[in-house]
């Protein structure tokens, strides 16, 4: 396997699926367009050549409806859902080489082309279809624009393509008591005619095509439908349309799936155009891979209709289609009645997006699964992570150079200082598996790299406590300074795919250009760094209630007074609800290390390792009862879902669990909890 930005390394062309123009992008939509983001920043970072290519999916009834209910044509409709999508995703910091459109001339021209290649090949067939018809709207009713009883169950208000309910498929024709979900009167059974493409016909392609081409899991379900009937696909919608009129006929335009995916060919093509590149390159030739990024609510489209077409007309299909699951809000399905349907904008105007960006990476791992935002989880990963650990690292290091010691670095010198030479080494170490994370989409296990450097650099920083050893020793803490400021700087490289603004400002705080992955061999150790400003502050719990509260449906009624909150439950006032309990992630975590806070008379610092939740630092008041020494190495009982707590020592991040005598007597009988033997870091105490 070639390396990313080696001279043998071919091209990549990234697509994300096209969003439709009839409506906001939503933060579950920036799962997908964030983590192609991400890789192809971490290609470019490399040296590779990469273009991410994506824009509006135009076409269809949808778009056709809302442009008569607001009064506008269609194309005053997707022209202004184009600029609005654009911002969002600029705003969000993802970066398209092209954001394009459906209704161009070069899909139109590539849309024909598809069609007569179809047809001349004998892969496509006229037939005979009934449909309902609207003589209110004077329309052929799609599928989702028919409401009506469920023929299987009888489940009300489902629409004409499957149920809800109990699961069923049909025909909208087989709907009981159908409705138009646009103006609600009957519609009427029509006759008309349907272009459809012969699918089928490229059933022996398809079968080995997704075995190589689509996850494994998506490949076993595509399978079940190849083996099984593999019906013809309609590719043609009855006018009134907004689309693509299909060549030779005079009131049938292509159906909006037939020309979405196309969009990614003319696009590059515009691309192309603009750029001086070669289109041939990219879907004719063996020159370059192609990955498309999509949502698995879309796998049949990418996976069976758009290889048999793109076979068909002669062009290459993608070396690797990724698929993510759903976002899920507190375990739950995104609601608007919750405010959990959260538009991008309306997160814009209450967080940074380098929240979102940083918490998504921390949860994607190349694998088809949903990703579960958990609010609270949110907030305390972005302000223990990245505020306190990565942020509270550099922001320390520099100002303190900067203001005590002219902020000029110097030399890592190991016969001065030998952990502060091991410290960098540990983390340039670390690059390698970084890399291969990055490669392969794994950005939780990235994160997690870089998350234990910030640990080590931290660990190492509090050991040479520079506060007071530039009382004593200014070079000695200059030299401890500039480690500490060479691993944060490892950390901003690392972190560039994900938070691109951040790493830049890094960059500009050590006076140095914006960072290719190259930079991480070489150590800083000469030069004045610059002024240090704001890189991230801490979420507040506020703002995240104020984006829900202004996600949710806006009500004419009174406002109800809020039930009076109930105490916490004791053992005196009441028994403690399962429910409630079981909101405590009780884990079990190893001492690293232990020692007393001067400062305070009751508290220690530990260092606790929690298996795969990573290291975090607890303040725990058992000063009065044990000898720091004693306690690294042992296994306790944390609760690892507590917010942290900044205290005037530092950041707190969970609670240790102890016993003590019923009296609370200083250090009688006061004992953290243990497990049994066998017990690991990261074990779920249930």
């Amino acid at each position: 396997m070639t390396t990313a930005g080696s001279p043998s390394s071919p091209k990549r062309l990234v697509t994300a699926a096209l969003p439709y123009a009839n409506g906001p992008i939503h933060i579950g939509h920036l799962v997908g367009y964030l983590q192609a983001d991400f890789w192809v920043r971490w290609n470019k970072m490399n040296g590779r050549d990469c273009v991410y290519v994506c824009g509006d999916d135009t076409h269809g009834t949808p778009i056709m409806v809302k442009a008569r209910e607001l009064k506008i044509t269609p194309e005053e409709l997707i022209a202004r859902a184009h600029a609005e999508h654009f911002k969002d995703f600029s705003d969000f910091g993802v970066e398209f080489d092209i954001y394009s459109s459906t209704n161009t001339d070069e899909n139109r021209k590539f849309a024909e082309e598809f069609y007569v290649k179809m047809r001349d090949a004998g892969h496509t067939n006229v037939r005979p279809i009934e449909q309902l018809f609207c003589n209110h709207d004077k329309m052929f009713l799609p599928d989702r624009f028919v409401k009506g009883v469920c023929p299987k169950c009888g489940a009300l208000e489902q629409y004409g393509d499957s149920c809800d309910k109990c699961g069923a498929t049909y025909a909208a024709t087989d709907l009981k008591n159908p409705a138009c979900a646009i103006c609600g009167s009957t519609p009427v059974v029509k006759p008309s005619e349907t272009i459809a493409f012969k699918v089928s016909d490229f059933r022996d392609y398809l079968r080995v095509w997704v075995r190589e081409h689509a996850p494994e899991e998506v490949a076993n379900k595509l399978s079940e439908w190849i083996d099984g009937e593999l019906f013809d696909w309609d590719i043609s919608r009855d006018a009134p349309y907004f689309g693509f009129k299909i060549p030779g006929f005079e009131n049938k335009y292509f159906y909006v799936w037939m020309d979405a995916p196309i969009g990614y060919i003319s696009a590059t093509e515009q691309l192309c155009k603009k750029t001086g590149r070669s289109f041939d390159e990219y879907w004719k030739t063996s020159d370059s891979e192609i990955y498309h990024f999509i949502g698995k609510d879309i796998i049949k489209f990418h996976c069976l209709f758009w290889p048999a077409m793109l076979k068909n007309v002669g062009f290459k299909s993608p070396k690797q289609v990724f698929v993510n699951g759903f976002l899920t809000v507190n375990g739950e399905k995104m609601s608007k009645s919750k405010g959990t349907l959260v538009a991008a904008r309306t997160y814009l105007n209450h967080l940074d997006s380098s929240y979102l960006r940083y918490y998504y990476a921390s949860k994607l791992n190349g694998q088809l699964q949903d990703l579960d935002l958990g609010l609270e989880d949110f907030t305390n990963r972005v302000n223990s992570d990245l505020v306190g650990k990565m942020t509270n690292l550099g922001s320390r290091g520099a100002q303190m150079l900067g203001k005590r010691l002219d902020g000029r670095l110097c030399a890592l010198d190991g016969k001065r200082d030998a952990e502060a030479v091991k410290l960098v080494a540990s983390a340039i170490a670390r690059r390698k598996a970084i890399a291969e994370h990055f490669e392969n989409r794994d950005f939780a296990k990235a994160l997690a790299e870089v998350r234990d450097m910030a640990d080590d650099a931290n660990k190492y920083f509090d050991e040479r406590a520079p506060w007071n050893l530039i009382k004593t020793d200014p070079e000695a803490t200059r030299l401890a300074l500039t480690a500490t400021l060479n691993v944060f700087r490892q950390i901003a490289i690392a972190l560039k795919p994900i938070l691109p603004v951040y790493a830049d400002r890094v960059a500009k705080l050590l006076n140095e250009k914006p960072y290719a992955w190259a930079d991480g061999e070489r150590i800083l150790e000469s030069g004045t760094i610059g002024e240090y400003e704001h890189l991230a502050t801490r979420i507040e719990a506020e703002k995240v209630n104020a984006m829900i509260d202004e996600s949710k449906p806006k009500t004419t009624e009174p406002a109800k007074t809020p039930a009076p909150k109930a105490a916490v439950p004791t053992a005196d006032s009441g028994p403690l609800s399962i429910d409630t309990f079981n909101q405590v992630d009780l884990r079990i975590a190893k001492i690293v290390s232990a020692e007393a806070v001067p400062e305070a008379d009751k508290l220690l610092k530990l260092q606790v390792d929690v298996g795969p939740l990573g290291t975090r630092q607890i303040f725990a008041g058992i000063k009065s009862a044990y000898d720091p020494k004693t306690l690294e190495g042992r296994l306790t009982v944390i609760v690892a879902n507590l917010a942290p707590r900044k205290m005037k020592f530092g950041m707190s991040e969970g609670m240790v669990l102890a016993a003590s005598d019923p009296d609370g007597g200083a250090g009688k009988g006061l004992f953290i909890l243990s497990p049994d033997a066998g017990a690991k870091p990261g074990d779920r105490v249930k």
